[in-house]
């Protein structure tokens, strides 16, 4: 299929200096909705000085960076609209400090810790292949804090030489977990064949989730605002959801219209305590499998409500040049929407699965993965949404939560795709093409969907209700939560989150 040769291939045919201006040109379109929709103001303002600082940020030029804001910050006749923008940027800066903190020494170091006999050959070697994420930034070059732990998801070499058995599989899941997903979900097949519905084996589980605030993050007495992720009812997916209790007990529901749906909460912040907010509720939960026939499906009508799942949305959604190459090189002659969503599905799947940067910081995620050659799974699902909306496939957002019977939890993004006389079904390219020889098990993601996953959102980088006064954390997803109090977004560094589950009424056997 396409490896990263391939796609590094697509990138240099059309020019490194060409993709760095795309990426800049779309950091400057960015969101053309309110720093209350996704949490970052539009560049788009016709401020030249905007978007050279945009330039100047994503080519790691930091000090001049700042030295622009802080002259642009001072023009008489700066626009509101432009100062959020500018303002962002430095916000942008501080958060890619954190995500490139280590020094090629320190990377070096932690993989000795997991690789003993590994030489300054072996770690200039994977270096020079672009396995290790790095940033220049004002002339020193950084690496990703999850480089080190990125490689042996990368690197055939380096997992076989690593200590002791790799724990995960492609899909970034422990493996021992993915062996459990394979069984339940040939039970899902089963069960769908025998009842004649695509939607089956319900179960009811109830979640608490809880979001704190460390001690001294917010000054005593002031009014700290959090936001937890909450589900809405879903036909055939996730329904009967029943709010039961949050702490504190004072909540705000967002609407079901809500596309990034929340409960606001707020609370004063005590002298060297935490700050703890939870919500707790019940849903039922359904597994789904959708049997294609290839033959059957047809081109997509376009109507009104279609449109815009078929349609470009700067800055993650844009059909560049590099991308409109891989894809006429996936698709080939296909003709069929189906057989076409198979090709885009399986070329997306070739894309090892990695831990990812904030997806605030980077300027197009389609664009990056493509260019990356590996990304986690919003990284992925992004870029097939991409390419399906590129070939006529109408492709949208979702995501969430997904958990197992035994313990494992993690967040999660996967995918939707029209397909007509079908309708909307599933997609989850990150647990991708299962290793079975039965090819309904094999494609059982591209259709189907396990019924261990809460999704929270139906789309990406949508307001919340009630919006954030400012930056979120997270500009496209919502999954861990958003916090700030009058002082400003308290970042990830300043709280943490956690699930807790328990299985009301299991799946029928």
């Amino acid at each position: 299929m396409f490896d990263a040769r391939s796609r590094r291939r697509i990138i240099r045919s059309h020019g490194a200096r060409a993709s760095l201006a795309a990426l800049t040109l779309l950091s400057a379109i960015s969101l053309s909705v309110a720093v209350m929709a996704s949490g970052i103001p539009s560049a788009n303002t016709g401020d030249r000085s905007v978007s050279a600082v945009v330039e100047l940020v994503s080519a790691g030029q930091f000090r001049e960076a700042e030295a622009r804001i802080d002259a642009a910050l001072r023009q008489p006749g700066l626009s509101g609209t432009a100062r959020a923008a500018l303002m962002f940027q430095r916000e942008r800066m501080q958060r890619m400090r954190k995500d490139f903190s280590l020094t090629a020494d320190q990377v070096e170091a932690e993989l000795r810790r997991q690789i003993p006999r590994l030489s300054d050959a072996d770690f200039a070697r994977w270096d020079a292949h672009g396995l290790f994420e790095h940033m220049d930034i004002d002339g020193q070059r950084l690496y990703f804090n999850r480089a080190p732990s990125n490689l042996f998801h990368l690197s055939a070499e380096a997992r076989a030489r690593r200590m002791g058995a790799s724990s995960f599989v492609a899909s970034g899941l422990p493996a021992q977990v993915n062996a459990r997903y394979i069984d339940f979900d040939r039970k899902v097949i089963r069960q769908a064949e025998a009842d004649g519905r695509s939607s089956v084996l319900p179960q009811r589980v109830r979640v608490t989730q809880t979001l704190t605030v460390q001690p001294g993050a917010v000054p005593a007495g002031k009014t700290v605002r959090a936001w937890i992720p909450y589900p809405r009812a879903i036909p055939g997916q996730q329904e009967d959801i029943r709010f039961v209790a949050s702490q504190p007990s004072v909540h705000r529901i967002a609407p079901a219209s809500a596309l990034q749906r929340t409960v606001y909460l707020e609370q004063a912040a005590r002298a060297g305590k935490p700050t703890v907010f939870a919500v707790t509720y019940e849903v039922k939960l359904y597994a789904q499998y959708h049997p294609i026939d290839p033959d059957k499906v047809v081109p997509v009508k376009v109507t009104p409500e279609l449109a815009p799942y078929l349609a470009e949305r700067p800055p993650h959604i844009v059909f560049t040049e590099p991308l409109r190459v891989f894809s006429r090189q996936v698709v080939g002659d296909a003709a069929n929407p189906y057989r076409i969503a198979r090709r885009i599905f399986a070329a997306v799947d070739e894309i090892p699965w990695a831990g990812a940067r904030e997806y605030s910081t980077i300027p197009d995620l389609s664009a990056y993965t493509l260019h990356a050659g590996h990304g986690d799974c919003g990284e992925q699902t992004m870029l097939l949404i991409t390419l399906m909306r590129m070939n006529g496939i109408p492709a949208r957002w979702q995501s969430g939560w997904i958990f197992t019977d035994d313990g494992y939890d993690n967040i999660h993004d996967w995918a939707e795709i029209y397909l007509a006389p079908y309708g909307w079904i599933p997609v989850d390219v990150t647990y991708g093409r299962l290793d079975s020889g039965d090819p309904g098990l094999k494609w059982f993601y591209l259709g189907g969907l396990d019924d261990f996953r809460i999704a929270f959102n139906d789309d990406f980088s949508q307001p919340f209700v009630p919006p954030k006064r400012f930056f979120r954390s997270d500009t496209v997803d919502s999954q861990r939560g958003e916090v700030e109090w009058d002082g400003g977004n308290l970042y990830y560094n300043k709280w943490d989150y956690r699930f807790d589950w328990k299985i009301l009424a299991p799946p029928a056997k």
